[in-house]
């Protein structure tokens, strides 16, 4: 069951075929047609299932393996969203009882019905779950997500920040968000190899048609600009079957180029049927043996972007064209104005070492506290106070110091290490804010503090700290590091 990690370990090309669990028996008797064939191209074959794509009510990455008739190669999906820790070990357990020891981590795209100020769901980030796994099962291959196809650089310069953390909590590899521009994958690249341990990277990829361009503008994170939907609907006015093939040879070009660029390897989207399958892999051996080199290759993919009489295809939003290394903003003088004064505050009262801190501690885990009504109303003065100032939901685990004091419960997600993928020009995914976690970049490049958003790893919350205060807690500890005075404070498997 670990031909990926096989094939990554003798780097050689890998190509993963995503498939979304569906009540369809078909789609099932297809996916098995096409693991029959074992191999793209000469290149070993693995199977991704997704887990939750669509809801919660999905059939499950552990369901739809055991639905196979034969076992498979399968990397399978956990997201975390509206869950807990507690069901990421159970996942564990089963997946060690059906031998399968390979799994992608991913905090998940907005839940359907997930609605911000209703019920708050809570998202299991994949920085938390790396760290949980990673402990728990210390020879399992994992893989994390990134999105390097962001075109602000608030957004961008958070991405990578988030990445760094996911290769410290036990990544294995980087399995890129879907995208088109060559050039952000070549940035994810480059970044990759100035990593201090370079891990490898893999490329989601799909033939992109006009239908599916359409589709796209509802996922959340993917960029699909407008010229790119010109190209596509005029191709799609010649024929269907022609623009079907041309989305065919740009889907081969790709695979070709990102093999060329160093690339270990290609997930392979919305392939579901085996003429698909045959037609791709006939495209790509036709084209193979043209291009040796990324300069071969280069004007050939261009070309597959253009037609007569439509302009130009660019590949980042209209006026937005940001790349990794450019500097260009600053937050406003209110931001770091509250951020020094918050810092200022949380030293004097939170330090440990401060009298005024010592009092405060001694205070608050007096044995008063630990009685219902006690608890009940230290929680009401912890939230009241501290609501106003950070937007406080009092989880139980305090963890401002680790985020500049831009409360990760503002977050709709509730995401503490750093932003999801689904942002677009520094726009929250669901749409009626700006990410928090661009804010936060920002206010770490102008104090001079990005190495709190690349090098602190935060345990998530534990279900049983939230809505109560964290100050017993947080003085109770014995270490002054936030995060490891919470990973103190947990049970096994610490995060």
């Amino acid at each position: 069951m670990s031909l990926l990690k096989t094939t990554l370990d003798a780097n050689a090309f890998a190509c993963i075929l995503e498939f979304v669990p569906k009540p369809s028996a078909e789609r099932f008797a297809t996916l098995e047609t096409l693991m029959a064939r074992t191999q793209l191209c000469g290149w070993p074959l693995t199977v991704a299932i997704g887990d939750r794509v669509g809801s919660a009510l999905d059939q499950s990455p552990l369901d739809a393996f055991a639905s196979l008739s034969r076992p498979v190669p399968a990397l399978l999906h956990f997201s975390g969203k509206d869950r807990e820790r507690h069901d990421l070990l159970s996942q564990l357990q089963h997946m060690d009882a059906a031998g399968l020891d390979q799994l992608l981590l991913l905090t998940g795209d907005r839940l359907p019905g997930h609605t911000p100020g209703q019920r708050p769901v809570r998202y299991l980030e994949s920085v938390a779950a790396l760290q949980i796994v990673r402990q728990a099962r210390p020879h399992w291959l994992l893989a994390a997500a990134l999105n390097p196809f962001k075109y602000q650089e608030a957004e961008g310069g958070a991405q990578y920040c988030k990445a760094e953390k996911k290769l410290a909590a036990g990544a294995d590899l980087l399995i890129l968000q879907l995208g088109f521009d060559i050039d952000k994958h070549r940035e994810a690249l480059d970044w990759m190899q100035r990593q201090p341990r370079p891990k490898p990277l893999i490329a989601c990829i799909m033939a992109l048609t006009e239908g599916r361009a359409a589709m796209l503008e509802h996922v959340a994170g993917v960029t699909v600009t407008p010229s790119m939907r010109t190209l596509l609907a005029a191709e799609a006015a010649v024929s269907k079957a022609y623009a079907k093939d041309r989305a065919n040879q740009r889907l081969a070009l790709q695979v070709i180029g990102l093999k060329l660029m160093g690339y270990a390897g290609v997930h392979l989207s919305g392939i579901h049927e085996l003429a698909q399958f045959e037609a791709l892999e006939q495209a790509i051996a036709t084209l193979q043996s043209r291009f040796s080199t990324l300069e071969d290759w280069a004007p050939a993919w261009q070309a597959a972007w253009q037609a007569p009489d439509q302009p130009p295809v660019t590949f980042h939003p209209p006026g937005h064209a940001w790349r990794l290394g450019q500097r260009e903003i600053n937050a406003s003088k209110p931001a770091k104005a509250r951020y020094h004064l918050l810092s200022a505050m949380h030293h004097q009262l939170f330090s440990r070492t401060t009298p005024l801190s010592k009092a405060f501690g001694w205070a608050v885990t007096r044995p008063l506290w630990r009685s219902p009504w006690g608890a009940h109303w230290l929680h009401r003065l912890e939230r009241g106070v501290k609501r106003p100032m950070v937007g406080c939901d009092t989880c139980g685990s305090c963890r401002l110091e680790d985020t500049l004091y831009i409360c990760p419960e503002t977050c709709p997600k509730g995401l503490a290490n750093g932003p999801c993928g689904g942002t677009q020009l520094d726009r929250c995914e669901f749409g009626d804010r700006e990410c928090v976690h661009s804010a936060k970049y920002r206010l770490a490049v102008s104090v001079g503090r990005t190495d709190v958003l690349r090098e602190r790893l935060i345990p998530c919350v534990q279900v049983e700290h939230r809505h109560r205060s964290s100050w017993p807690l947080w003085f109770a500890a014995t270490s002054a590091t936030p995060a490891a005075s919470q990973v103190n404070a947990e049970p096994e498997f610490n995060d």
